[in-house]
């Protein structure tokens, strides 16, 4: 598999994965996980080994080519966009381990996907040489497609129990299937359950050094950013999301737009004639309300390419930006679908699939509007 590709290859790359997992979206979501060859596309496109270090066999590359190509991706399925976009940030933590753990997790080549859970749970006994590990993770995104993944814990038996992420491989853990929600039904979230495994230390990390990005074995400047200046990664595929939704829309509307001009008569006697205006209204709201979701997104992606340290008043900007972003998208879901009429709110229409999804993606604890405006606000006020 051909490594390092460019910016135009990865965004031609994700329009061939959008168009192909569009075509497999009703599948992937009743069975409720991608379908494996659309895995296997996403991988090959390059989204993986995005954010791996150069002398791993990684491409290093930006955040903003990141951004457009997910977006490209959830124009087809807001799922795999979902999945693409963690495959390529998971990987960009992965590089905070030590160096002799990123020779082992990346010793077959940079493609490998990493899934996480950074939310502690479970148990980290101290042993000597690493941890054994055993706990229960809900909600792990693609976790049947994963090759590793990172889980946090706090550990125990040793003075120091700040919250460690250690990287176990798919043998060392076992998947309940438990994701059965209405939306984003196809990244397949299931529980991850780990049993007494051991972990050595050098597949171990600080969560305090992941999340201020302080990289053990890099010093590219895509690893240095704050996990707080990342929640792009989780806004981006509302986008690409919003973009299917309205292509599906204007796809479903406008032949009926031009049926009912070329009739132009009351549909009852003493009702008004067709009247457009609703229509392009909504077009008009609707293209307005992406148009600055993606300002904002690809704003904060630029700043995370700057190289420069960010100071606190500029993480919070992106996270209130992605934050606001989303909400914003969420006002353009809800406008297609309710103007997509009864009948095209059918089980096989996209529309409802990408009104659901990008409802789904909204609830992320990440996104909500309270809390990044809350800190955004103590930044800027000094408090």
């Amino acid at each position: 598999m051909e490594h390092n590709p460019t910016p135009t290859g990865l965004a031609a790359a994700a329009s061939e994965v959008a168009a192909d997992a569009a075509r497999r979206a009703g599948v992937a979501e009743a069975a409720r996980r991608l379908d494996p060859d659309v895995v296997k596309a996403m991988v090959a496109a390059g989204f993986p080994r995005h954010f791996v270090p150069r002398g791993r066999g990684g491409s290093e590359g930006t955040f903003l080519e990141l951004n457009r190509a997910v977006s490209t991706v959830g124009s087809g399925c807001a799922a795999t966009a979902w999945c693409a976009s963690l495959a390529a940030h998971v990987s960009r933590m992965a590089a905070h381990l030590p160096a002799r753990g990123c020779e082992e997790i990346w010793a077959e080549g940079p493609d490998a996907l990493f899934v996480a859970a950074l939310t502690p749970a479970g148990r980290a006994e101290r042993v000597a040489g690493g941890f054994r590990l055993s706990g229960t993770w809900p909600f792990v995104s693609a976790i049947d497609h994963a090759d590793w993944a990172l889980l946090a814990s706090t550990p125990t038996g040793q003075d120091d129990t700040a919250p460690r992420v250690l990287a176990v491989p798919r043998s060392a853990w076992r998947t309940v299937d438990t994701w059965r929600n209405v939306g984003m039904a196809a990244t397949g979230s299931n529980t991850v359950v780990v049993e007494d495994v051991l972990v050595p230390d050098a597949r171990t990390m600080s969560r305090e050094d992941l999340f201020l990005g302080r990289a053990a074995d890099s010093a590219a400047s895509c690893h240095a950013v704050p996990m707080q200046a990342t929640t792009l990664m989780f806004a981006t595929p509302a986008l690409g999301a919003a973009k299917g939704a309205l292509a599906s829309w204007l796809g479903y509307v406008s032949p009926k737009i031009e049926a009912a001009a070329r009739a132009s008569r009351p549909a009852l006697p003493g009702m008004p004639t067709f009247n457009r205006a609703t229509y392009d209204v909504t077009l008009a709201h609707a293209t307005t309300a992406i148009d600055a979701a993606e300002l904002l997104l690809d704003r904060a992606a630029a700043l995370l390419d700057d190289g420069r340290p960010l100071s606190g008043p500029q993480t919070m900007r992106s996270w209130r930006d992605c934050a606001v972003a989303t909400e914003t998208l969420v006002d353009v879901a809800n406008r297609l679908f309710r103007r997509v009429g009864t009948t095209g709110q059918a089980a096989d229409n996209p529309v409802q699939r990408f009104w659901r999804d990008i409802n789904a993606i909204a609830g992320h604890q990440a996104l909500q509007v309270e809390s990044a405006a809350a800190a955004y606000s103590h930044q800027v006020l000094g408090i």
